[in-house]
């Protein structure tokens, strides 16, 4: 697996490169050598932000979390990589490594997590009428949703509008 680290606005020093380098090597168990784990160390005032995303075969895996410090961030964010290989380890058995879980013991977790099938529950239509950013911003902020799908009047692209958990606003352009 190939390991990137990226730094926004906080210096890993080698201590800390060894110590996410070590960690992760330890789901080598579950990937082929195409694998890209990239791991992005922000710091946003007094907290430590860590992401870790794992790209395998067109699988994505992803973990975020803030904390106090990087170390116990890694051992906050490897327990829920693992459990989400776990969890679709059924769905993707065929992207993952043969063997991967012949051995009856994780890494970083204690138990396989129980699969559960979720059901759609809720269908909703609705018409796309072309509107700026501007205007989906202000339909985001009336309707108090977490998201707004719009036909973006400028690009003629469906768009999706973002609450973020910073507080700003993403923006999610879709092609086809």
């Amino acid at each position: 697996m190939k390991i990137e680290i990226v730094e926004r606005n906080y210096d890993v020093g080698v201590r800390l490169r060894t110590l996410f380098e070590k960690k992760i090597e330890k789901l080598n168990r579950y990937f082929q050598d195409t694998a890209i784990a990239r791991v992005v160390c922000a710091s946003e005032g007094k907290r430590f932000k860590l992401e870790l995303t794992i790209i395998n075969k067109g699988n994505i895996y992803r973990s975020e979390t803030y904390g106090e410090n990087m170390y116990e961030n890694i051992d906050i964010v490897l327990p829920k990589i693992e459990r989400q290989i776990l969890k679709y380890y059924q769905k993707n058995r065929d992207k993952l490594k043969k063997g991967a879980l012949d051995v009856p013991t994780f890494e970083f977790v204690e138990e396989a997590p129980k699969p559960q099938e979720k059901t759609i529950y809720k269908h909703k239509t609705f018409d796309l009428d072309p509107i700026t950013v501007e205007d989906a911003k202000e339909y985001l902020e009336n309707l108090e949703h977490d998201f707004y799908v719009f036909l973006n009047a400028e690009t003629g692209k469906i768009n999706i509008l973002y609450n973020r958990k910073d507080g700003d606003l993403g923006l999610i352009e879709c092609r086809y």
